[in-house]
């Protein structure tokens, strides 16, 4: 502002930019000096030409864009750089040409939303906006000649939509909009041509984000004119698909944002009788885009473009009814999308095949396995809106594609195929019709050959086989839910093939894919057996039984431990007519793959899994209490079963991934609570006292312990027992005073994982001798843990606990007994004793047993320092010898001959091999001197402590 100022121009402005020039000449933007110099000229530049009026600006604006060429700033790396040239140079364009507004623009006469919103229901009219007359534009264009440097300038900001970053990508969009509103009208029309050429797909995705800001720019400005709207709509269709694949993953979302801006721009821009033509191609492209966008981001750009022209032009098709469906918030969850308001709204009949016309072309072949399992989905539930088209039309284009060479289009081929056929076998049963009758022979035939082709090419080998595997598993899984006439063909030999032979190879898939293709092998293999293993008399073959149960109940004592896992969940998943007679064998079976031996004690996956399937065995045989052992959980087999089941709430195993023994607890108290309630809905009188006892301890210890995660599922499964009503669970100990502390109203809303809600609550079972035992087993491992607000609120809710008790001296010397009992059950199991021995020292300082102290001798600390004794002995655990330290100084406050050993011990300690003991234990030890002073004669005491404090450790 200072330069362009009249007194100053005249004198110093040319001087200024001689300066400014020579300056951008002789610095490099490869230095970090030179790139701040350049910056610093090339703003100064631009707001000269922004705030100086053109006719002072001009004589120098050609020199400016000479030297600003010789730069080459669309060459550096610097993204700055690039765009304030990019700016600099669209603003030197508007000094070469005059300023004014374009007269053969397009302006769109009324643009109130109210008057739109009038006459939605009534015919558009085509009402032509004043355009100034062709002659008076020539007259016009004729006043002065184009520079030829704006030439140069236009192609520049061609060249900078292809910027690799965005923010010069928009300056250029912007450039080219309000240079453009001042060209004759044919130079405009070679500008708009010109970029058109950017959206070929030779070109990058920058180039088609550059070309739609710019689209959108032109539009809005109304320099679009509607001669030039049949050329821009197919662009701008297929910039709404834009999706190109870079390795793993694609490129393109920011250029589907852009379409969608181009979308709003024009409904903004154009009356609606010139948009009438393409009104059905913009309106289903602007719903698949906001219903089936991988990018939240573009489904709601979509979404808002959608809106613009339901209010903007009023001629979109039941615009109103899916605005209210797919507003803002609801596009959000992509989820919801494929499965919910997609079928809503292709219930419209105008956007029905649109719809699947573009997930059969574009999503069922999309690199993320996601939208595609989502997009086979979205087509099984968009089927009974147009069943023969899905039937005539799509099927058979899928059928190719399914045995075809992309994997990524075969695997969501076979996903479609499954979906659709099943969606079409339930229209037809629900019509009373028969499966077969949307199904041409040729259909049917390639729906059986799919299984053979993947397995002939071996697709289900290699990495692809990770895709192929639980892809083929579905299919089978739907054709046999479809009830297909296949009984007795040769082709259920092979699906039992491939459904084994998933199994079996689950070692050689990656981790991530396991669990995938478990789960769809067990669900194939549930659905197949129940349709094509069972005769009319609803029994299964005797040899097809014998065989495949024996087979299976084999392969879960296999080496391999995710084979053991497999065929424990595929048992869990066979009907009741195959484990008839044979329920005894698999529950042996299961059984031993849950028992812990030294081969296989990691094998921590295996043994969940056959503790969930031994719940979902017993759940398909039923309970009848004097059947056979052999048919029916009963009176003979359902002691075994709670045993091994309980077995499993004990498994503490851990390796390199840490507590993996907390799946098989996790499993095994979910199988409990769902065997539980299976019998006590069926008959409650198999479930015994002691049994029942077990239970609800054995849940009261886990939601006593440290892992959030699995103290909230014992939390919460142990709240489901206690507040069962159909009928209520019986014999649960001290159920009135379990119901007084954890009260119905506040099942729900309980937060088990928050350490300061649930250790409240869980102590209070303290109180409760059933459950005093595993209440303090598991308060043990969280007081005496690492994790400072487990260990904070554990800790505090024991102390308020120990308060309360102090009066009472036959509670605390129950307590004291459990205590004692808990440590010596657990002696040299470090998972227990270590932290129990950090749990020890904090009672002990915090004086929980001070009524101990006015009795010589008392049972309590002598049979505590007798087990902190026979833990250390041998022990180099220095987590377990610093924390015996703590209890040792803390056993020292109580009166008798036990005085003596202690000090003992402690000597002993401080003359440990280990420095970090004997400094650990020198400082304690002063520290209990000052604070139990009266243990010691006044003499030795200052003498001892002389020598501790002085004595290099």
């Amino acid at each position: 502002r200072f330069i362009v100022r009249p007194d100053v121009r005249q004198s110093r402005m040319a001087d200024f930019l001689d300066w400014v020039l020579s300056m951008l000449s002789t610095s490099s933007s490869q230095t970090m000096e030179g790139t701040v110099i350049v910056n610093g000229m090339l703003q100064a530049l631009a707001q000269l030409f922004k705030h100086g009026k053109r006719e002072d600006c001009l004589p120098y604006a050609a020199t400016v864009l000479e030297c600003l060429d010789k730069c080459k700033l669309s060459e550096s790396n610097q993204m700055v750089l690039r765009k304030l040239g990019m700016k600099l140079v669209q603003r030197l364009g508007l000094t070469f040409v005059k300023p004014k507004v374009a007269k053969w623009r397009y302006q769109r006469g009324s643009r109130s939303l109210a008057a739109n919103l009038q006459v939605q229901g009534a015919p558009v009219h085509n009402q032509k906006p004043e355009v100034a007359a062709a002659a008076q534009d020539d007259d016009d264009d004729e006043e002065y000649d184009i520079p030829a440097e704006i030439e140069n300038v236009v192609e520049q900001l061609l060249v900078g939509l292809k910027d690799k970053d965005t923010i010069v990508r928009w300056s250029a969009a912007k450039g080219i909009g309000r240079i453009t509103g001042r060209l004759p009208k044919e130079l405009a029309d070679d500008v708009i041509g010109s970029l058109l050429d950017c959206f070929s797909f030779q070109e990058t995705d920058n180039a088609w984000h550059g070309g739609c800001l710019a689209l959108a720019e032109l539009g809005r400005r109304g320099l679009l004119l509607p001669s030039r709207i049949s050329d821009v709509v197919p662009v701008m269709l297929r910039a709404l698909t834009y999706d190109e694949k870079r390795g793993a993953c694609s490129v393109g979302s920011n250029v589907r944002d852009a379409a969608c801006y181009v979308c709003w721009a024009f409904a903004r821009a154009y009356e609606p009788a010139e948009l009438i033509p393409f009104i059905t191609h913009i309106s289903s492209a602007l719903v698949i885009a906001a219903v089936f966008d991988r990018d939240v981001n573009c489904r709601r750009a979509a979404s808002a473009a959608f809106q613009e022209n339901v209010g903007r032009q009023g001629t979109f098709p039941h615009g109103i009814d899916i605005l209210t469906a797919a507003d803002y918030f609801a596009v959000g969850n992509r989820v919801n999308c494929y499965l919910t308001i997609s079928v809503y709204i292709a219930g419209f009949p105008e956007y029905t095949q649109p719809m699947i016309d573009h997930l059969v072309n574009m999503k069922i072949n999309h690199w993320d396995g996601v939208i595609r399992e989502l997009a086979t989905k979205a087509l099984h539930n968009i089927t009974p809106q147009a069943p023969e088209y899905m039937a005539n039309v799509v099927l058979p284009r899928l059928l190719p594609l399914s045995v075809g060479s992309d994997l990524h289009t075969r695997h969501g081929a076979i996903l479609a195929c499954a979906e659709i056929t099943h969606a079409l076998c339930k229209l037809a049963q629900d019509n009373n019709r028969s499966v077969t009758y949307y199904f041409s022979e040729e259909s049917l035939e390639g729906l059986k050959q799919i299984h053979q082709e993947v397995c002939c090419f071996c697709f289900c080998r290699g990495l692809g086989g990770e895709l192929m595997r639980p892809a083929v598993c579905t299919l089978i899984e739907k054709l046999s839910l479809s009830k297909m006439p296949f009984r007795g063909d040769p082709i259920i030999g092979g699906w039992q093939w491939l459904i084994n032979d998933s199994l079996r190879h689950l070692t050689l898939v990656s981790s991530a894919a396991r669990q995938h293709i478990k789960e769809s092998a067990v669900s194939a293999l549930a659905a197949l057996c129940n349709e094509f293993y069972i005769n009319e008399r609803g029994e299964a073959d005797a040899v097809l039984q014998e065989e495949l149960v024996t087979q299976y109940v084999s392969e879960l004592q296999n080496s391999e431990e995710m084979i053991r896992c497999g065929f424990s969940r595929a048992l869990g998943a066979l009907p009741r007519f195959l484990l008839k007679g044979r329920l005894q064998q698999v529950l042996e079976g299961l059984k031993k793959v849950t028992v812990i031996s030294p081969e296989d004690v990691s094998f921590a996956e295996a043994r969940r899994d056959a503790l969930i399937a031994i719940a979902k065995v017993c759940q398909t045989v039923g309970v009848k209490g004097d059947g056979s052992q052999q048919e029916y959980v009963c009176r003979e087999n359902v002691d075994h079963i709670y045993g091994t089941l309980l077995s499993g709430v004990t498994d503490y195993t851990t390796d390199s991934r840490g507590d993996v023994g907390g799946w098989v607890r996790e499993a095994a108290m979910s199988s409990l609570m769902e065997v539980t309630l299976l019998l006590v809905q069926n008959e409650a009188q198999l479930i015994n006292a002691n049994i029942c006892k077990q239970i609800m301890c054995w849940l009261a210890q886990q939601s006593a312990e440290k892992i959030d995660k699995f103290r909230a599922h014992a939390g919460s499964v142990f709240l489901t027992l206690l507040h069962f009503d159909h009928p209520p669970v019986p014999h649960i100990p001290h159920r009135e005073e379990l119901e007084r502390i954890f009260p119905r109203s506040e099942k729900e809303t309980l937060n088990w994982n928050a350490a300061s809600a649930a250790f409240p609550r869980i102590t209070q079972l303290l109180g409760l001798p059933a459950y005093q035992y595993h209440v303090l087993l598991g308060l043990s491992v969280s007081v005496g843990g690492l994790t400072e607000t487990t260990l904070r609120y554990s800790a505090q809710s024991l102390f308020d606990h120990m308060k309360k008790i102090q009066g009472d001296p036959s509670a605390l010397e129950a307590f004291c007994e459990t205590l004692l009992k808990v440590f010596e059950d657990n002696l040299h199991n470090d998972r227990v004793s270590v932290p129990l021995l950090t749990m020890l020292d904090q009672m002990l300082a915090n004086g929980c047993f001070d009524l101990f102290t006015e009795q010589e001798n008392h049972p309590f600390p002598v049979k505590l320092f007798t087990l902190c004794k026979e833990e250390i002995r041998r022990s180099k655990d220095i987590r377990k010898l610093r924390s015996s330290t703590g209890v040792f100084c803390g056993l020292i406050q109580f009166p008798g001959d036990m005085r003596e050993k202690v000090f003992f011990q402690l000597f002993l300690l401080l003359c440990h091999p280990f420095p970090i003991i004997r400094k650990t234990t020198a400082s304690q030890v002063y520290e209990m001197l000052l604070t139990y002073s009266h243990v010691v004669e006044p003499a030795v005491l200052e003498q001892a402590m002389a020598i501790l404090s002085d004595t290099n450790w």
